[in-house]
């Protein structure tokens, strides 16, 4: 039965969203402007069911009803209830579904607060957020249908992938996709903005909490999903340069040149054009990283594993909704007047450059995800990671992060460095400590050097907007941009620390031998049994010690047997203290020597790594800066809103 209606509410969610597109198109038009006053409120009830259709997948998922297809290929009724809940978007059907919903919420929820924009522009934009979810609903509807039945029913279900049977996939996938698909609210915006030819200040300002709610989010799922792989893996790493992961951190990149554009155009009527493109080009990314997850052509741990053909039309959908916009923005960036002028040495001269710089890393990870591909369809075999992405990464990143530290102390319009120098030379000196710091440590690569000295520098300079300022009156934007920025450095000292001074140790060690690695001695106690709710597993007890008088503490990494489906996963164990993190994985029973009777060694990687927390909380402290940025400017508008209220009321009585 909630098969049966999730269906249902899809396919009439769709229907709506080919009405929100003839109600905003013909609304443009003088003959069909009574047809516009429907597109709000069509818009919000489509949003409202394709909510319905996920609540009802999600429910089959934690009855496991098998006779729907997708629960028995992707549930078991051993799993706990949070992972069949969370099973509902651990698969390639139940996560378009989830892609969709949340398309069709932002959707509603524009439709359902947003008063900013003129008229025709918001109708103009509700018709190119319909016209994008149609695509998508005919893409679940025709080809991934997510409530497809069996029969009969199978007795059990195949299970979860075992490495998605982890809180993370409870959270990872949903706030990523809040802001992946929330960046379609920005393509609809530029598209409108286009269609309408109505790009300026007021435009910005009502586009910017739409960018800044799905780049907070964005954030926060990567930071998720770097922290999840670190720890699920257990290959000890927190990123991989893997296409998939490069798939969100594309749209994280055009998304944040776009805040920042759209900050100028807001404050200062500049970068009309620039922020038109940024806005196509940032739901650009998140549809090719869609495209490259979905369509069969990656072999990835995070891929899903989909059918050419399926691919096939979700390039259709990129090639008509990407091409499209581009051809809409060729016809009509002549219309889109250039805006106030500045100097280069200003703060939008600032913000112009740093775009640049994260355009160019665009380009940098584009490039570098996209020519494996291609070489194969050419029967080369080209295998790109980070001796290519993080130098060719850096080139960019490294200036970029020096105009960050001076940008935010620039004035508006017109300013020299000679006002701002002053400021600068407690950054300065901190960036040549720490190079003579690093120095003096030796045995470091340049990017870490570099990393390390620049973040000294950096987390100084973030705070140089409040000097002078009272700080209970400084604006929530201000207090975001400085929480922002000290996160960057702050995420950049935990980078540059775990690529310098990480130390490995792969060993094979007996019952009660004790090991070293960096300032821990490790014993290893017990290897023993333990099960669990859908697994059995074997467990070392490790008894831990920092240094020679530190707290001796347990360990328990495990090695796990899942039994539906079959396979063998290695659960790692953290140990954090304030200047790092002791990472433990268990391998299995080590070969016995040769001409030896009985070995009983067990094999274990031990990672310390030194800082390596403080690169996700600082990304952490980025979401929060963005967060804080965005109640500032909310809190800002209501109060615009209600004094234009009084004044109103004021008129009005005046007028009686």
């Amino acid at each position: 039965m909630m098969a049966e209606l999730g269906l249902a509410a899809l396919w009439l969610a769709a229907a709506l969203a080919g009405l929100q597109l003839v109600a905003g198109s013909l609304g443009l038009t003088q003959r069909g402007a009574a047809m516009g006053g429907a597109a709000r409120p069509v818009a919000i009830v489509q949003g409202l069911l394709a909510l319905l259709s996920f609540a009802c997948l999600i429910y089959v998922f934690s009855v496991s009803d098998l006779s729907v297809k997708l629960v028995a290929l992707n549930s078991h009724s051993m799993k706990p209830l949070v992972f069949k809940i969370a099973g509902a978007w651990g698969n390639h059907e139940g996560s378009m579904l989830l892609w969709v919903t949340v398309m069709g919420m932002a959707g509603g929820f524009v439709a359902l607060v947003e008063r900013r924009l003129p008229e025709r522009t918001m109708l103009a934009t509700l018709a190119g957020q319909a016209f994008v979810s149609l695509g998508f609903y005919a893409f679940l509807l025709l080809a991934s249908n997510p409530f497809e039945r069996l029969s009969p029913a199978p007795a059990e279900g195949n299970g979860l992938n075992p490495l998605l049977q982890d809180l993370g996939l409870a959270f990872h996938p949903p706030t990523l996709y809040l802001g992946y698909v929330g960046l379609s609210i920005a393509f609809s915006f530029a598209i409108g903005a286009l269609v309408t030819r109505e790009v300026g200040p007021a435009f910005a300002r009502a586009m910017r909490p739409w960018v800044l709610g799905a780049w907070i989010f964005l954030t926060v799922g990567i930071t998720a999903g770097s922290y999840w792989a670190y720890y699920e893996l257990g290959w000890g790493g927190w990123w991989f340069w893997d296409p998939v992961e490069n798939a969100s951190l594309m749209p994280w990149l055009a998304a944040t040149a776009l805040l920042h554009s759209c900050s100028v155009l807001a404050s200062r009527n500049a970068l009309r054009a620039w922020t038109i493109m940024l806005g196509v080009v940032a739901f650009s990314m998140s549809m090719i990283g869609t495209f490259l997850v979905r369509s069969g052509i990656l072999t990835s741990v995070h891929a899903f594993a989909v059918d050419p053909q399926r691919g096939t039309f979700i390039l259709a959908l990129l090639a008509i909704y990407i091409g499209g916009a581009l051809t809409l923005f060729g016809l009509r960036a002549s219309t889109v007047t250039e805006g106030e002028r500045f100097t280069m040495v200003s703060r939008e001269g600032a913000l112009v450059v740093n775009n640049v710089m994260l355009s160019a890393i665009l380009g940098i990870v584009l490039f570098g995800t996209l020519y494996p591909l291609v070489a194969e369809t050419m029967g080369a075999k080209v295998s790109v990671g980070p001796p290519y992405f993080n130098p060719m990464s850096a080139l960019f990143a490294l200036p970029m992060l020096v105009v960050l530290a001076v940008g935010p102390l620039l004035r508006w319009r017109r300013d020299t460095f000679a006002r701002v120098g002053r400021g600068m030379v407690i950054p300065a000196m901190l960036v040549a400590a720490g190079v003579i710091a690093v120095a003096l440590i030796g045995g470091v690569a340049l990017l870490p050097f570099l990393g390390l000295a620049m973040a000294l520098g950096l987390a100084w300079a973030s705070l140089l907007p409040l000097k002078g300022r009272n700080l209970r009156r400084t604006p929530l934007p201000i207090w975001g941009m400085v929480v922002a920025h000290f996160g960057i450095a702050v995420a950049l000292f935990g980078m540059s620390s775990e690529s310098a001074f990480s130390v490995e140790k792969l060993v094979a060690v007996k019952i009660g031998e004790i090991t070293q690695v960096g300032p821990w001695g490790v014993k290893l106690d017990t290897v023993e049994p333990v099960a669990g709710p859908n697994w059995t597993a074997l467990e070392a007890r490790l008894l831990v010690r920092y240094g020679a008088d530190g707290k001796v503490t347990r360990m328990l990494p495990q090695s796990r047997s899942f039994w539906t489906p079959v396979q063998q996963t290695s659960e790692s164990a953290l140990l954090t203290r304030w200047n790092g993190q002791l990472y433990a994985v268990l391998g299995g029973e080590a070969p016995a020597i040769a001409g030896a009777k009985e070995d009983g060694r067990w094999q274990l990687r031990l990672w310390w790594k030194p800082f390596v927390p403080m690169i996700w909380l600082g990304g952490l402290m980025i979401a929060l800066g963005g967060a804080l940025a965005l109640a500032g400017h909310v809190l800002a508008d209501l109060r615009r809103r209600i004094a234009r209220g009084k004044i109103a009321y004021r008129r009005e009585r005046q007028g009686r």
